[in-house]
């Protein structure tokens, strides 16, 4: 297995620039890895493809408000992602600051009246060079007076990936901001929204749900390397990033009661999938927990609880992809890319859809 073997060739008018209305209008690609079956439709129809009994599982992570728009003194535009709260010093984050290059420690950024973030120190890679992640604290009246979470809220925008076209005063981010959550978000702190979920609305799951379809909440946070390309050509040697999850005793529990009635476990995305993965216990349960995971789900190791995925698109060369190939193998998973672009299925976080039947493997 090298990483080459993730790579494909995507026209960039495959690359969805905005999502479809309404949510589960979006295209949906289902294959049945026993029969070698495929079949397209829509996600609107996604109860043809569940029974009474399956369990669908979501990642309930809300995306963070995490961009904010600033200026350094001499009235240059600088970009700020906020990643996550750091421990030491209390109160400050690690952000990414573009550009990075031309920032000092100490630096105030503007951020608008009463705001301000001030730079406190650049982190270092594990070679020493600099990066341009920055640990940061939020300053002024406004920081006195609110939590830097509602700041974000007030002040922040939904951080789309950079392959999704927009400048900062783009009319389309305030639809984004609606967008790129999914209706059961509730838990703040991913910095990328988990994007398979994006395609349900409260009717499609009423829908399911009467059918005898149940779903269980976990929640991992989506950090910024998501996106990031494996860069080793071994995947061995690769450092998967970490993410913080929770995984309740309900949803384990509700694993439970599947496995005892027969029916089937269904991933709702990647983050959903690593987190079950993570706590997998023998005979296909879960038990709860919550951490950090690291978790690099990839072949030739199979899914241990999930027993099909629900995912969109992902970009070459990731380790989403390499999650994707551990449910249904490498080249069968190249194959159906190809088939997907060749029928003009739009690609990654606004695009569609699969729904992958995989083989589970047995303790």
């Amino acid at each position: 297995m090298n990483t080459s073997d993730y790579d494909f060739f995507l026209p960039p008018d495959r690359i969805a620039q905005t999502a479809v209305e309404p949510r589960d209008a979006a295209r949906l690609l289902v294959h049945r890895v026993m029969s070698d079956e495929t079949q397209h439709g829509h996600v609107r129809d996604l109860g043809d493809s569940l029974e009474d009994g399956d369990l669908l599982v979501v990642n309930n992570s809300r995306v963070r408000h995490a961009r904010l728009m600033a200026r350094r003194s001499s009235g240059g535009r600088v970009e700020l992602l906020f990643l996550e709260m750091v421990a030491e010093p209390s109160g400050a984050w690690r952000v990414l600051v573009r550009p990075g290059k031309k920032q000092r420690p100490g630096d105030l950024l503007v951020v608008g009246e009463g705001l301000g973030v001030r730079l406190l120190e650049r982190e270092s890679g594990a070679n020493g060079e600099s990066l341009s992640t920055w640990i940061a604290a939020m300053e002024g009246a406004e920081a006195e007076a609110r939590s830097d979470e509602a700041l974000l809220e007030t002040f922040g925008q939904v951080p789309l990936p950079p392959y999704i076209e927009r400048a900062s005063d783009d009319p389309r981010l305030e639809q984004d901001a609606i967008r790129y959550q999914t209706v059961y978000a509730t838990k703040t702190g991913s910095v990328a929204a988990p994007t398979a979920g994006l395609h349900f609305t409260p009717e499609l799951l009423a829908r399911l749900e009467s059918r005898g379809v149940r779903r269980a909440e976990v929640t991992l946070h989506v950090g910024l390397g998501t996106f990031q390309p494996v860069q080793v050509e071994d995947p061995e040697e690769h450092k998967m990033h970490a993410e913080t999850y929770s995984l309740p005793q309900r949803t384990a529990d509700l694993v439970s009661e599947t496995r005892q009635r027969g029916g089937r476990v269904i991933c709702v995305g990647t983050t959903a999938a690593r987190v079950l993965e993570t706590c997998a216990q023998p005979g296909g349960l879960v038990a709860p927990g919550a951490g950090e995971t690291r978790i690099f789900l990839r072949p030739p190791h199979g899914p241990r609880v999930a027993d099909a995925l629900l995912t969109n698109f992902h970009l070459p060369r990731t380790s989403l992809l390499m999650l994707v190939a551990s449910f249904i193998g490498t080249q069968r998973m190249l194959r159906l890319y190809a088939e997907a672009i060749e029928a003009e299925y739009r690609f990654y976080s606004y695009g569609d859809t699969m729904l992958l039947f995989g083989v589970r493997r047995e303790d």
